[in-house]
């Protein structure tokens, strides 16, 4: 499994839908923590992809906030 693009997120032009993919992703983290606290099985490599993909959707989301003033 490769680490996520930015430019898988050329789909992604409302702020609103942005939103709800970094809730989402954020969720997913918590999980993530949860699991591993608990020692239960969990992939590593998912850390660091849904932390790729969030600081992407963070850029994304900034970039259309200042283009729309």
């Amino acid at each position: 499994m490769s680490l996520p693009k930015y430019k898988d997120l050329e789909n992604l032009t409302n702020i609103g839908d942005i939103e709800k993919e970094i809730f989402l992703l954020q969720k997913n983290l918590f999980d993530l923590k949860i699991k591993k606290s608990t020692n239960q099985s969990i992939k590593p490599h998912l850390f660091s992809h849904a932390k790729r993909r969030l600081v992407h959707l963070k850029f994304k989301k900034s970039f259309l906030m200042k283009s729309q003033k």
